[in-house]
């Protein structure tokens, strides 16, 4: 499976992100990104935050008004299906090499953009590929560093280990 970077996304903390035209990839997530509360957000297993531009406009079609970096996405790609991406994929992402390590589990900063969002966007028990899978993103951790530009391929390079 393969794709293209849409959007990269960084803020001083907190969300929406903001676009920037390139960046480069660490095992600290993008160069530029902070995050506020290290208690839930950021460290090696979440590094970045991946979502498809898909998911975002299946958002949009339930009723919610979410852009790129809307939901504190680093990465917002268009091309890969997140019902196929899988926990243990590696993607190439630029010249970066990153690892999915788990489901994004929305938490109520989401409740901007309105009431139920959280519940449309995840659910605990969703099964690989199924219902809201997904759709709240992706975290990854770092396997090779490496700078990364909107328009970069991101490739999915095996299945689940």
């Amino acid at each position: 499976m393969r794709g293209r970077i849409l959007q990269l996304n960084i803020s001083p903390g907190g969300m929406p992100k903001h676009a920037v035209l390139e960046s480069e990839i660490t095992p600290r997530g993008l160069v530029g990104d902070v995050q506020r509360n290290l208690k839930y957000h950021g460290g090696p297993d979440q590094a970045l935050l991946l979502i498809t531009q898909g998911a975002l406009d299946e958002i949009c079609a339930l009723g919610w008004t979410v852009y790129p970096g809307a939901l504190g996405e680093n990465l917002t790609v268009t091309g890969l299906d997140r019902r196929q991406l899988r926990i243990g994929q590696r993607l190439r992402a630029g010249l970066a090499l990153i690892e999915i390590t788990k489901l994004r589990q929305p938490c109520r900063h989401l409740d901007v953009y309105g009431p139920g969002i959280q519940a449309a966007v995840y659910a605990k028990k969703a099964l690989p590929g199924e219902g809201p899978w997904g759709l709240a993103g992706f975290y990854c951790r770092v396997l090779q560093a490496g700078a990364v530009f909107p328009g970069d391929v991101i490739e999915v390079l095996d299945q689940a280990v």
